[in-house]
Order: C-alpha cells, then structure tokens, then sequence
C-alpha cells in the first residue's frame, strides 16, 4: 500500500484504521477457540486498539548507560539477526540499487547506527558492485559505539561518530540519510525533530523505517523473543519497542509535522514501514511493488 503525499495536497492510495472488537471472534466463537487450544482470540483483543505506549523515563536496556558486557554484546548480536532475517536488509536493498551507482563516491549518513551492522550491509553490497560509500555512522551510547568500531575493523569506509542524532551537525551535506529502528525510542515531538533534522542533512535522499504498532507486530515479537531470541535484554527491549512504536498513520503524521514533501510511504514485510523521499526531486524518488503476503494490521 503506497501513500503519496504532494506539497499542498494530500491523496491517499487506501486507508488505515484501528482495529476494534468486531475484527476479532465473537464471544459464541471463544470455546472452539479455546477447544482447538488456542489463545489467540483472546491475545488479539488484547493488543488490538492499543495506544503507543511511551516514556522517557523508562529507557530500552540497551540505551541505559553501561560497560561493555557479554550482555549488551550478544543484544547487538541478536539485533543484527533480526536485521538480517526479519526485513531491514530485504527493506534497504531494493533503494540502495536505484539510488547508488559506479562512477562517483556516495556520501551516506546514518543515525542511531547500534552496531552498525546496516552501514557495513551497505558496505558489503557497494564492494560487490564496485560503488563508493563513505559512511559517516553515529551513535550516542559510548559502550555500543566501541562495540561499533570492534565490529568494523574491517569496514575503512565506515566513520563512527559520538554524538546524539537530535543534534548531529556536519558542515556537508549528504546524498542519503538514513535512520532504521530508532523512531520508536523517541517521544512524538523529538521523533518529528529527527525527521526534520534528516530533511536538512540531506542533499538528495531521505530514509527512515521501523516496525509499525499493530496486534500482530506485538505478537510476533513476544512470540520471537518467547522462543528464538529469549536473551533477557533483548526480550524486555524487543516488547517494549512493539509498545512504543508509531502506527501506520502516526508515521505519516510525523513526517507531515516534519515538513516533508512528495515522499513515499509503505509497509514491509512482516512488521516494517518505512517512508523516503527526495530533497531535490518533485516526484518520489522510488517507488516499491507492494509484497504478495503482508501481516501489518
């Protein structure tokens, strides 16, 4: 499902909406639910309908100041297995072959890199194809910034920069900024900033996903942290950023408080959305088929 926005005009390719108590089983329905030993009826009444839940004093584990541990270590480890099998990677290639090729060096920006496991995919994908990236990756906590830089010896073009992505200055510009899982550690207002502070650090491209809030989002989540990734860290901060994380219309609304234009907005499969948009272009800049199976609610 695309959604366009144009300067002055909004147009809307389908629509999103809550979902209430009539989506889900009625009460007569329960018992073969239950008989069939399932809860799932009753979990998705649960999760349906529920508000973004935030707070700036209950920060994710791994934001918490700390040491390098084993455990923040392995959180960063499980982070870049969900990267890699769960959709961030499958969402950034398709923009990485339109928006990059040979000829000339390509300057990226992205922020609240973690490990910076998606600037060295990027890497990875530019070596084979014989593009130039420089990547300028920034990240604000000290303990997962030296796990970064650990992680990416091998990775010259990558420079990893402390600093806080709300604040971020750089006297150039870039041809692409981006930020992947990070909108949903912010409070609405700061979250418009970042996106706003994105559109002025850029040249040309903009990118920004995330998991959208949904009844299935939540529990695929609990259900991946319950039986794959049951770590202790990872399984607190995977739930609490389903909690936390924008709806398909607050993603939207949040970019249009941020001043963006012409952008493009979808769902990725299984639990993803992500918006781009174009600095310099009047048009969107890519445009991605819509998936044959997407579960966002």
């Amino acid at each position: 499902m695309l959604h366009r926005r144009a300067k002055g005009k909004t147009k809307w390719k389908g629509h999103s909406r809550t979902l209430g108590a009539s989506d889900f089983p009625s009460r007569a329905l329960l018992p073969t639910v239950r008989r069939a030993g399932l809860s799932v009826a009753w979990a998705a009444t649960k999760l349906a309908g529920m508000k973004r839940s935030f707070s700036a004093e209950e920060p994710e584990l791994m934001d918490q100041p700390q040491p390098v541990t084993r455990e923040l270590e392995i959180d960063l480890e499980n982070l870049r297995k969900i990267n890699r099998y769960f959709g961030s990677h499958s969402l950034l290639r398709p923009f990485l072959r339109r928006w990059f090729e040979p000829g000339r060096t390509f300057r990226v920006l992205d922020l609240c890199t973690a490990s910076g496991d998606l600037p060295r995919m990027m890497i990875d994908w530019a070596r084979s194809r014989g593009i130039a990236l420089k990547i300028d990756a920034v990240e604000m906590n000290a303990s997962i910034l030296e796990i970064a830089r650990r992680r990416s010896a091998a990775y010259p073009e990558i420079n990893f920069i402390h600093a806080d992505a709300l604040h971020f200055a750089e006297s150039l510009t870039y041809d692409l900024v981006h930020c992947s899982l990070a909108l949903h550690h912010f409070s609405e207002e700061n979250a418009t900033r970042l996106l706003r502070h994105m559109r002025e650090l850029s040249h040309d491209k903009v990118l920004a996903s995330d998991l959208e809030r949904s009844a299935v989002t939540q529990l695929s989540v609990w259900l991946l942290t319950a039986c794959v990734f049951r770590e202790p860290m990872t399984r607190h901060d995977g739930r609490l950023s389903a909690r936390r994380a924008f709806s398909f219309w607050e993603f939207a609304q949040l970019a249009d408080a941020a001043g963006w234009e012409n952008f493009e907005h979808r769902r990725f499969f299984p639990a993803r959305q992500a918006m781009w948009m174009s600095v310099r272009e009047e048009a969107p800049v890519v445009e991605v088929a819509s998936p044959a199976l997407d579960f966002a609610t």
